[in-house]
């Protein structure tokens, strides 16, 4: 991402929907500013004995419907005006779908990847303790993103219950299930924008067996949903990931395209190889992008074929690209609701952490697929109705919502 691409990509899309939304000015303008954006420095005794002072943030944008969620990321390429970005999507996300969250987001500028394990568990419990006044389960939950999992995951909420001198399961969510994680939460995104594509199936009377999908990024995402469009009788016919990618017109055996990325590391040997940019070009029905964000471009947008895009990564198509694609046939699931599983099945672990309960992984399920299936039909009845896109119709949905609380 940009480093301006909070003014570049996230506050445009306030700006399109407050022309459709009853929002008053005072609170577009409140919107357009976080409630709060913190810089920490975190040092880190490495394994040599030296110490290395590591940069973090975190960004709260909103709490007008609730405690701010968002993920943590590690990454070199963090930076500040991506994280206040994407806290501001998760505003908008969690008010789509109609969970009580507001937005945060929160990050370090790191490659973990050169960290030893002990480093890593340092440098996230270092983190919590240099934010752990802003954060907690009634005003900031962070979860997993970009490079940070539910060991991470588990060390932050450790190290918060040893500041706190309590336990406080609700303070962080995609923890290991042992350590009150939820169920169903490996698949939870995937699964929401198949929620979303089964919901399409009914609005345009869709056999699935004649409907070809192409996947680019072959991460937990994409195989879930690839896995997931296979059982229905979809025709998955390409996936790729950062190496490349596989393509079959009559289809791909995706169970056997899984198995090999899980135990290799690679994609198998299945029909003929092909590169990321001709993936997605490809002459199908669905395009699902779920690998990193600004995957397609002004640059490369007109070769795009497929009907309908349905977002599953953060992004993936810049400003430019997506307003090419809104004056054409194109119908663009937007990320804020395609990808919303994840936050909704973060939103259940918190519920079952604040009440004690655990719920079956069928009423994840159940409930998950309750949510986004009226989220997806309350965004797609408002774009026909106002003859908008599907993204401009989430964000007038959500700004809606927002405006309700407050106002």
């Amino acid at each position: 991402m940009p480093a301006d691409v909070f003014t570049d990509e996230a506050l445009p899309r306030l700006e399109a929907a407050a022309q459709h939304a009853k929002a008053k000015p005072d609170t577009i303008e409140r919107l357009r500013h976080a409630e709060k954006f913190v810089e920490v420095s975190i040092p880190v005794t490495m394994d040599d004995g030296s110490l290395k002072v590591f940069t973090g943030y975190r960004c709260r944008y909103s709490t007008a419907r609730g405690p701010a969620k968002g993920g943590i990321r590690y990454h070199p390429q963090v930076n500040p005006g991506e994280v206040r970005a994407l806290a501001f999507w998760m505003t908008f996300k969690c008010a789509t779908v109609g969970i009580p969250f507001g937005g945060g987001k929160g990050g370090v500028i790191v490659d973990p990847r050169q960290l030893s394990k002990q480093e890593l568990e340092a440098l996230s419990r270092a983190y919590v303790r240099a934010l752990a006044e802003l954060m907690g389960p009634e005003i900031d939950v962070p979860a997993p993103d970009v490079y940070t999992n539910a060991t991470i995951m588990g060390w932050m909420s450790s190290e918060y219950d040893t500041i706190r001198r309590g336990l406080h399961p609700g303070f962080i969510t995609g923890k290991p299930v042992a350590k009150g994680g939820s169920l169903g939460r490996d698949d939870a995104t995937a699964r929401g924008g198949f929620a979303c594509l089964s919901q399409l199936q009914h609005k345009r009377n869709w056999n699935p067996k004649d409907i070809t999908i192409a996947i680019q990024g072959f991460g937990n995402a994409g195989q879930h949903f690839a896995r997931l469009a296979d059982e229905a009788g979809y025709k998955v016919v390409a996936v790729s990931d950062s190496r490349g990618g596989i393509y079959d017109p009559d289809g791909l055996d995706v169970r056997a395209a899984i198995e090999a990325k899980e135990t290799t590391g690679k994609l198998p040997k299945q029909g003929k190889p092909i590169d990321n940019e001709q993936l997605l070009a490809l002459d199908v029905d669905v395009l699902v992008p779920a690998a990193l964000e600004n995957a397609v471009t002004k640059d490369n947008v007109d070769a795009v074929k497929a009907r309908v895009l349905i977002e599953l990564a953060n992004g993936p198509l810049t400003k430019d690209a997506d307003e090419v694609l809104a004056k054409s046939e194109t119908l663009v699931v937007p990320d804020i609701l395609a990808n919303a599983g994840g936050v909704t099945v973060s939103y259940f672990e918190w519920t079952q952490n604040r009440s004690g309960d655990s719920w079956k992984l069928q009423t994840v399920y159940d409930r998950l697929n309750e949510v986004m299936a009226q989220s997806f039909n309350d965004v797609y009845d408002l774009a026909q109705a106002k003859g908008l896109p599907m993204r401009t119709a989430c964000y007038v949905h959500a700004l809606n919502r927002l405006a309700d609380a407050m106002e």
